[in-house]
């Protein structure tokens, strides 16, 4: 290691003892590389003077120091300040310092501002009318939100209509068969449309038009074979339309869970339809006492009387009615019996129609075919025990 890199500059090492003749070479190569090695001071430069390839450097009256690598890190030379202002600071004012202005006092705390009265309609949950729909929550989400029972009954307005059909089967089977297959065919376009319906599936043009076809097939089959045959009629199309539909169900390109539903749906709707062949296949006598069986059990449970109270009025005016239609036919008295089990699966038939949150569709469709639909087996079964 050479003496410069040891000692700061302007001392020197002390003499060794052991040197001799080089002492004085020794000190006169210190001396010339003290010489070589002397910082660089800078020369002095006019205010605003850049150096080239140097960062830009104001003179703002403070020591500076200079920047650039130098041999001996422990010394530094001092700028001394110049007396002239930088050209591009020259012309700003000197700053001084102004007290802050006082603080606003705060508003002493005054009455209460007055608050209308809260809107009944809006603790019930409705809103107000708005140009892009009505935002007021239908009954049915009401019940459901509130804990309480999701079954709506379709109303008065669908037992009429399920009245009137059932007066229509009653009058066309006491004028013959093909009479009956009129309203028939209308009973089992509607059980095929709202069964799809109350299962949430709309539109489903192709499974309401197969279980619609179903129930076709099985009115040509049964007007084909006779009355005689009737169960062989109808259980025979019912396993054909199902592996029909299987068959279908699985050409489908939907996915799996979709495909489950469509399947269940189609199957339970052609089966509804099929069944519905009982009306043409019972005697005219159970035809006629059934239809109107049906027709005042539905209208009176549309009556507004309490849950228990309702089905029960509705069973016993089911009986009544079968007593009357069948004093018209040669059943008799028997025809309560009829009319009691056409009355009992017709409420069977309104239960499903109302079971969760049904929309005027489903009461309109599945709330006016189901009863009758239902109340099928039992026309043909009691009917072939009764006459």
């Amino acid at each position: 290691m050479s003496s410069d890199q040891q000692y700061p500059y302007g001392q020197q090492p002390p003499p060794q003892p052991h040197q001799g003749q080089y002492a004085g070479q020794q000190h006169q190569h210190q001396h010339q590389h003290q010489h070589q090695h002397q910082p660089y001071q800078a020369p002095y430069q006019e205010p605003g003077y850049q150096e080239p390839g140097y960062p830009e450097q104001r003179d703002s009256g403070a020591a500076q120091t200079w920047q650039a690598e130098t041999w001996d890190t422990q010394y530094q030379p001092v700028v001394q300040p110049t007396q002239a202002a930088a050209p591009d600071t020259a012309y700003l004012p000197p700053q001084a310092a102004y007290p802050l202005p006082p603080e606003a006092p705060l508003p002493a705390p005054g009455p209460a501002a007055y608050e209308p009265p809260a809107d009944p309609a809006a603790d019930a949950g409705y809103s107000a009318p708005t140009t892009i729909g009505n935002a007021r929550i239908t009954d049915a989400q009401r019940a459901r939100a509130e804990g309480r029972s999701p079954i709506i009954a379709p109303g008065m307005q669908p037992a009429g209509l399920t009245a009137a059909l059932g007066l229509l089967l009653a009058g066309g089977a006491a004028i013959g068969p093909y009479a009956l297959f009129v309203p028939l065919v209308l009973l089992q376009a509607v059980t095929a449309a709202g069964w799809f319906r109350l299962n949430g599936m709309w539109p489903a043009r192709q499974g309401i038009a197969l279980a619609f076809a179903g129930g076709l097939a099985a009115d040509a089959v049964l007007l084909a074979v006779g009355r005689e045959n009737a169960p062989a009629a109808i259980i025979g199309t019912l396993g054909v339309w199902v592996l029909l539909t299987l068959v279908l169900q699985l050409r489908s390109h939907a996915g799996a869970d979709e495909r489950m539903y469509g399947l269940m749906a189609t199957v339970a709707s052609a089966a509804l339809a099929i069944l519905a062949t009982g009306h043409l296949a019972g005697p005219d006598d159970a035809v006629v006492v059934g239809g109107i069986a049906v027709a005042v059990a539905v209208l009176a449970r549309a009556l507004p009387l309490p849950g228990v109270a309702s089905v029960a009025v509705a069973l016993l005016a089911a009986a009544g009615a079968g007593i009357a239609a069948g004093g018209l036919t040669d059943m008799g008295a028997k025809g309560a019996l009829l009319g009691l089990a056409a009355g009992g699966c017709a409420l069977i038939g309104l239960r499903v129609a109302s079971y969760d949150y049904p929309s005027r569709f489903v009461h309109m469709t599945a709330g006016v075919a189901l009863p009758l639909t239902a109340a099928a087996p039992a026309v043909y079964l009691i009917g072939r025990a009764l006459v």
